[in-house]
């Protein structure tokens, strides 16, 4: 056994498939198939359940692929520090963010720090909230940009940039020619939000106890995995949702979306820098940290 079949078993576990994995690693079928092989061999026992054209591990294959991940981004830091301390940074940086920092903050902050470190490799995961901090905490990713806190004891939160959530409404909603709207108006409108674990969902679950309701009260027409899917599903007129301004941004210039504040109600948030408490950074992980907070001094 050695890095390398971790790395390709990794591989098939989130490809999914042999064929896929060996196009990922520019391998062969039968080479994928013989790493697997030698792999099932040394533990005795069978990793992966072969279901047609697909895989998926098996118990014993998913407390493998969980420290096989950690001990490949181990790997990847060991090479980055020490390349750090040789003065020629290279190796591999993972790193996560919720969607409205992965998708509207980061993009414009890695393009400058990978100019800076061009032979290193960034890689960005963008998942809700919840999925981001667990990546951190069990060590699938280095850090991580986040739109809410967690109660994840192994993590650390840091602010580092302020955003506003808006109450935002098609065009023709009676809502749109207001600056301001009653909470008590709330329960009554159709309400489109994010699934469960967004950070954008906890804050508004954060806002409505404040003003002594709760989601249970609204009438939720959808639940929707992504921002740009609420935010075309307000632009349809399917209902109402709080979004980012950096999401809607576009829209709302262009006519396509109102917006509105709620009375009251704080409509301010955080997005916040989540790293492992005990977990030591990588002089990778450290250098872009330092750029990070450099960054938000400045306007993108």
């Amino acid at each position: 056994m050695d890095l390398w079949q971790l790395h390709i078993f990794c591989q098939v576990v989130e490809k999914a498939g042999f064929s896929k994995a060996a196009e990922s690693v520019h391998l062969t079928q039968p080479t994928i198939s013989a790493h697997i092989k030698d792999l099932e061999e040394h533990f005795g026992c069978l990793l992966l359940d072969r279901l047609g054209r697909t895989v998926s591990p098996t118990p014993a294959g998913e407390v493998l692929y969980a420290r096989a991940k950690k001990l490949l981004a181990q790997a990847d830091e060991m090479e980055s520090a020490v390349q750090m301390f040789l003065g020629r940074p290279r190796g591999k940086l993972a790193l996560g963010a919720s969607t409205i920092p992965g998708n509207y903050v980061l993009p414009a902050v890695l393009g400058p720090f990978v100019k800076q470190y061009p032979e290193i490799s960034v890689s960005l995961a963008v998942a809700d909230t919840k999925a981001i901090a667990l990546s951190v905490a069990e060590g699938a990713l280095e850090a991580g940009v986040v739109g809410a806190l967690t109660k994840d004891r192994r993590l650390s939160h840091e602010k580092l940039l302020e955003d506003e959530l808006l109450l935002v409404v098609p065009p023709d909603h009676p809502f749109a020619g207001k600056k301001q709207v009653e909470a008590a108006d709330l329960p009554g409108q159709p309400f489109v939000l994010r699934e469960e674990g967004s950070g954008t969902r906890r804050t508004l679950s954060d806002m409505l106890k404040a003003a002594g309701m709760d989601l249970s009260g609204l009438s939720v027409v959808a639940e929707l995995g992504s921002t740009e899917a609420v935010r075309g599903a307000v632009c349809s007129g399917m209902g109402i949702s709080l979004l980012s301004a950096r999401a809607v941004g576009h829209e709302l210039a262009a006519g396509l979306l109102k917006s509105a504040r709620i009375k009251g109600l704080p409509q301010k948030r955080f997005f916040y820098l989540v790293t492992h408490r005990t977990r030591t950074p990588s002089p990778l992980c450290e250098a872009f940290v330092r750029h990070l907070k450099a960054s938000f001094t400045r306007p993108y």
